[in-house]
């Protein structure tokens, strides 16, 4: 119950500031490039009997680096079930209307691959971009959370 507690007040937490990605004054908050993210892997564990899936990313994190205003950004975050039965994605969730996640329907078995997609459109933004997206599987933890992050910027008008 604890968990669940702290998750949700976490999901709170990333929706409040998912769409507000500048102080008051108009200014960014935090600077990105794509040199300062290394690849991350991630391992979402089976921590009860060893037989429950298990999902591994390539990497959690992914840079689209400098982008203008309007353009859209398509990523796709490859893992694997590494576990010891099938692994089932119950569905993704993203902070803002502006991004959006798609993930196989079927049924991964244990050793097979995958890619979960997430399309980011910049209309309408501008500065540096972190958005969260969370994925719900039938792993343990369940819940497993994948960022994009972008720095875009408004055209020049002539």
């Amino acid at each position: 119950m604890k968990k669940l507690t702290l998750l949700m007040a976490f999901v709170g937490f990333l929706f409040l500031g998912a769409c507000q990605n500048q102080t008051s004054s108009g200014k960014t908050t935090a600077t990105s490039s794509k040199t300062d993210i290394a690849k991350t892997t991630a391992v979402v564990s089976d921590t009860s009997n060893g037989k429950l899936p298990v999902m591994t990313f390539d990497e959690t994190i992914h840079d689209f680096g400098k982008m203008v205003q309007g353009e859209v950004g398509k990523y796709n975050f490859h893992f694997k079930n590494t576990g010891n039965s099938d692994l089932v994605i119950k569905g993704v969730r993203t902070t803002c209307g502006c991004t959006v996640g798609s993930y196989p329907h079927d049924p991964i078995k244990p050793g097979e691959e995958g890619d979960l997609t997430v399309t980011f459109n910049s209309s309408f933004k501008q500065g540096y971009q972190n958005k969260a997206v969370m994925v719900r599987t039938n792993t343990n933890p369940s819940n497993i959370v994948l960022y994009i992050r972008a720095r875009v910027s408004v055209p020049k008008q002539n």
